[in-house]
């Protein structure tokens, strides 16, 4: 159940086509059924408890279901069957490679001259970024463009939001521009999860302050299978700020997925108190930490979420955690580099190596970013698209 901040509460069911939602002020629940090319039927289930209204409102479903002579069918060829991409921890195995073998199409489809097909033409996308962006907007903005569909970026400093209205105002009002789905960044974490479950687009999290960042880490999976093709055998080191970086969060859980061995690589001060629940080996030492590794991840230092005591001295953090090619020979001979971005040059990761294409993945990274998102788009869509089908 979500409770966007405050005014209203949320719940919705069988994809979507049951909504459940309760106004602040009032006593029961109300149930809002829309099924396939038929009118919404709205009413009160005459229930107070959440539990009591699901009960009514999903037997109501049925009953019309049965009374049109509907039946719900999937497309079979969808392994990953969710409306939405919110968490790493809701991929399995099967789902992320699904994920990965839809993204490949279009790896050569963004080669070609003219990177334009109609696959969502006549969809709406809102870009809805509470925080500051420029890779991730824009690879989405490029993936949406790529496949036709409207796209629509709202800026936080235009945003009625900056004018008192709250998160939920806006959502409600976003959503009933019957939009088909909606990326979202916040600082706040855990919103797109809630939010998905208030508002009838598909929903995309592109960043919820330290919690996760999927589309992230699903690119970062493909750059390194277009590298090495399997995971089972590869040793891969995440290094700096792992306790605030939503980044390192979302490749830990899909790179174990996949069956990649992780090292994690911080001061003492940067590696959250959870560390040793998650599947990872853990180090604070660069030499120790990259020994045998085939890539080694860069993280940005997160200066916007680092409390000042824990700030370091960026000569010094360079000198014992930076990445330059001294420190690369630790790792596999022909190791591969990488960073999600935006870098900070010679604090996180030496210049010269940074640009060196023979080491660095950076800039397909960011190639393979909008062919992930091309993917998820276009997967979501289907999959919303299949649960109204006759």
């Amino acid at each position: 159940m979500s409770t966007i901040l405050t005014h209203m509460s949320f719940k919705f069911l069988k994809s979507n086509q049951i909504k459940l939602y309760k106004r602040e002020n009032s006593k029961y629940w109300q149930m809002k059924i829309k099924l396939p090319k038929q009118q919404a039927v709205r009413s009160s289930t005459g229930f107070k408890t959440l539990k009591d209204a699901e009960q009514i409102a999903i037997k109501n479903y049925s009953f019309l279901k049965k009374k049109n002579n509907i039946v719900i069918r999937r497309n079979p060829n969808n392994i990953y069957k969710k409306i939405h991409l919110v968490e790493s921890a809701d991929l399995n195995k099967k789902d992320i490679e699904f994920i990965l073998d839809e993204a490949k199409k279009f790896i050569s489809f963004n080669k070609k001259k003219i990177k334009k097909n109609n696959l969502l033409e006549g969809r709406t996308v809102f870009n809805l970024f509470f925080e500051d962006s420029t890779r991730t907007r824009t690879s989405f903005e490029v993936a949406a463009k790529r496949l036709s569909a409207d796209l629509i970026n709202v800026a936080v400093k235009d945003s009625s939001i900056n004018k008192g209205e709250t998160l939920l105002d806006t959502m409600t009002t976003i959503n009933s521009m019957n939009p088909d789905v909606l990326v979202i960044r916040h600082p706040e974490e855990g919103i797109s999860k809630r939010i998905s479950e208030s508002v009838d687009a598909c929903v995309i999290n592109a960043g919820d302050g330290s919690h996760e960042h999927p589309t992230q880490a699903l690119l970062d999976a493909l750059t390194i299978k277009n590298k090495f093709k399997k995971f089972t055998k590869l040793q891969i080191a995440i290094c700096g700020d792992i306790l605030h970086s939503r980044v390192a969060r979302s490749n830990i859980i899909i790179l174990s997925k996949l069956g990649a061995k992780i090292n994690v690589i911080a001061p003492k001060e940067w590696l959250p108190k959870n560390i040793n629940t998650l599947p990872v080996t853990v180090y604070t030492d660069m030499k120790e930490g990259l020994n045998n590794c085939n890539v080694v991840m860069m993280l940005r230092i997160q200066k916007e979420r680092i409390n000042k005591k824990i700030m370091p001295n960026q000569k010094k953090y360079f000198t014992k955690y930076g990445l330059d090619y001294k420190k690369l020979e630790y790792a596999n001979k022909n190791a591969f580099v990488m960073h999600p971005g935006p870098m900070n040059r010679g604090v996180e990761i030496d210049s010269k190596l940074a640009d060196d294409v023979t080491r660095s993945l950076i800039q397909e990274q960011v190639a393979m970013g909008v062919a992930i998102r091309m993917a998820c788009l276009e997967i979501l869509i289907k999959n919303k698209d299949d649960a109204l089908k006759y």
